[in-house]
């Protein structure tokens, strides 16, 4: 039981399992007042002027979520831009820091608006449209809720060692020979690579658990060809089964009743990739199962790592609005992102033998199908696996990581890849990261070269790239030699990325933080949004801005200043204080914190090579406790720490 978060009901909702612990039901709400409203409720907090309010995970604006609206309702949107209210995740645990310090879950499946002092309004003000559970959390600091929630929520899911390695998507890699032109000009411009993602391409027609036989006439094979060369295969999954008589997914499904109902009872059909689809019904049980089951087919070639797509659902249109402009007819007022919102009123759940009309469970959605998946390769693999979605709700996070959407090649979403981890952090989703040099659009070298920067210290580091756009590859660019260093630079880190990811989600704890969480009494550090503390050792403060030779740099305390040029570090000691550092391009520059460690290990071009224990140390610390298992099985434990010392 934990004495410092007590739940508070206000209606009845589905289940949502995002909290594993046990909570004692409180008597009457703290901090918050409570007005019925519709078929929900409102609840108001007043905020002090100095109040700083984090977390809600994969949204938009600052780590300070003050002044913004938004709004908890999964959407397949790719425009990203500051006041856009909704994207991928709902995620609905705030932070109020300031003279009185608590968290706020507010655990609904349903649409959720959270206005935090927007318009100035000097409240947080939070409609959740049906039934909700409140879970608040008792804290000393901002950190010390952040923790107690993270405990009460479950451990995060643990990728395997290659995950942390860097990976190559694009939209629109077709067959064996793109995917070995990608995998042997990685392996010539003498860059590291551990995976390549298979997009919707490598499917028969779009059809979930089915390869185009002509594009991949002998997946095994492959797949052993392709580990060979240190190099796993990561094929996507996305959330509809094609409507396709003969196909024997398709017809165990609609024989067992597995699929979502329509308003007339009949399974229902929208158009996603592969034409009319059926979607799972994930909130049961034995669905969960049978889905998880199907991912045997790849399983069985040797394949161990996943991401699951189109989970909010998306829905192209369906029965009822092809109709009303269909086939992502931007004009209709319906239509958002890719998008018809209405149809998510046209179908249902059954839960517990009762039907559910989606609209009340909409954001877990995309969660049990993570978890399906999850629990399907618990059973398949004897040992990790790589797991990552779209889509996903508190709780998901113990069963895989998130990406954090379709952004695009522009500056503006560098600086939101920067502000988003920490908040995803808050909630749960410790293994997350962006698409490096963004899905749309065409990134520039630059922008490629500075994003790779960012990504090279958050646990998914992955480029991907849409159809259509500029080749984004790093090998292609001119200046090979600036991509080589960012990458190797990813690899020795290895040793401190892994050790801190493990030791942070096996202690309830955030691999990313914002300033504030590691100097909390430092007012100018509350201020603070482009710098973030990685793990227990490090600052970074990467460059965001285009054209520029460098950037402000602001340390609450003296630091070790370490640059890494792309055949070795140099260290100095910097003071307390505002600099002004120069960075140029192919260069890192990053700080140790006084008294820490860093263990720093050897050149890889796969994880396959790394020895984790062959480590130099940086920085001015005695001790560092380094976390080392083989990456691999999922013995994982607390004992699995080795103390390294400095010598002289």
């Amino acid at each position: 039981m934990i004495t410092t978060i007590k739940k508070y009901s206000f209606g009845a909702h589905a289940p949502t399992g995002a909290v594993t612990a046990q909570v004692e039901e409180g008597d009457t709400l703290p901090y918050f007042s409570v007005q019925a409203e519709g078929q929900g409720t409102r609840f108001r907090c007043p905020l002090e002027k100095d109040d700083v309010v984090y977390g809600l995970g994969e949204t938009m604006r600052g780590i300070d979520k003050r002044g913004g609206r938004y709004v908890s309702f999964n959407t397949d949107n790719p425009h990203h831009t500051q006041d856009m209210p909704s994207l991928y995740g709902s995620h609905n645990f705030i932070v109020v820091d300031g003279k009185k310090t608590f968290g706020a879950f507010f655990d609904t499946p349903a649409r959720a608006v959270f206005e935090i002092d927007c318009g100035g309004s000097g409240e947080v003000n939070v409609l959740c449209e049906r039934g909700v559970t409140v879970y608040i959390v008792e804290g000393e600091s901002a950190h010390a809720v952040v923790r107690r929630f993270l405990r009460a929520v479950g451990r995060s899911y643990l990728p395997p060692l290659w995950a942390f390695g860097f990976g190559q998507s694009r939209w629109g890699y077709k067959d064996e020979r793109d995917i070995r032109r990608i995998a042997r000009g990685y392996a010539k411009a003498g860059m590291p690579l551990d995976y390549i993602c298979m997009d919707i391409d490598y499917m028969d027609r779009y059809i979930d658990f089915t390869v185009n036989k002509k594009r991949f006439p002998d997946l095994k094979a492959f797949v052993v060809e392709m580990k060979g060369k240190g190099v796993r295969l990561v094929p996507i999954v996305d959330a509809g089964i094609k409507v396709e008589p003969g196909d024997p997914v398709y017809e165990e499904g609609v024989q067992k009743g597995y699929f979502c109902k329509n308003i007339e009872g009949k399974d229902f059909c929208a158009a996603v990739w592969p034409g009319m689809t059926h979607f799972p019904d994930f909130l049961r049980p034995e669905v969960r199962a049978w889905f998880g089951r199907q991912y045997k087919v790849y399983t069985d070639a040797g394949i161990e790592g996943f991401w699951n797509d189109m989970n909010e659902p998306a829905i192209f249109y369906s029965e009822y609005t092809k109709g009303k402009g269909g086939e992502r007819s931007e004009g209709d007022p319906l239509y958002r992102g890719n998008t018809f919102l209405s149809d998510y009123r046209n179908f249902c759940h059954n839960i517990e033998g009762k039907e559910v009309n989606h609209w009340e469970v909409h954001n877990i959605f995309g969660a049990n199908m993570t978890r399906a998946s999850a629990e399907g390769l618990d059973a398949l693999l004897n040992g990790r696996y790589l797991l990552f979605s779209r889509s996903s709700y508190i709780g998901a996070h113990r069963y895989g990581g998130i990406w954090t959407g379709d952004n695009a090649s522009c500056w503006d979403h560098l600086r939101q890849n920067v502000l988003q981890m920490p908040s995803l952090n808050m909630c749960g989703f410790l293994f997350s990261g962006a698409d490096t040099g963004g899905f749309g659009g065409n990134a520039s070298r630059e922008l490629l070269l500075r994003w790779l920067a960012v990504s090279a210290f958050t646990p998914l580091f992955r480029d991907h790239a849409s159809k259509g756009t500029r080749p984004q590859e790093c090998f292609r660019f001119r200046g090979k030699k600036d991509f080589r260093s960012i990458l190797s630079l990813r690899y020795r880190l290895l040793p401190y990325i892994y050790s801190e990811f493990m030791k942070a989600a096996l202690s309830f704890d955030m691999y990313m933080q914002p300033l504030a969480f590691g100097y909390p009494q430092d007012a100018r550090a509350r201020r603070v949004e482009d710098e973030l503390l990685v793990g227990e050792s490090l600052l970074i403060a990467p460059v965001l801005e285009k054209g520029a030779k460098g950037r402000r740099v602001y340390l609450p305390e003296a630091m070790t200043e370490v640059r890494w040029d792309g055949a070795s570090f140099s260290a100095r000691q910097a003071a307390a204080g505002e600099h002004f550092v120069k960075v140029p391009l192919g260069e890192v520059v990053f700080y140790i914190r006084k008294g820490k460690l860093l263990p720093v290990g050897g050149a890889a071009m796969h994880t396959g090579e790394c020895d984790l224990s062959a480590v130099t140390l940086l920085g001015d610390g005695e001790e560092y406790e380094q976390y080392l298992d083989d990456g691999l099985t999922r013995s994982v434990s607390e004992d699995n720490i080795r103390l390294l010392r400095r010598q002289g």
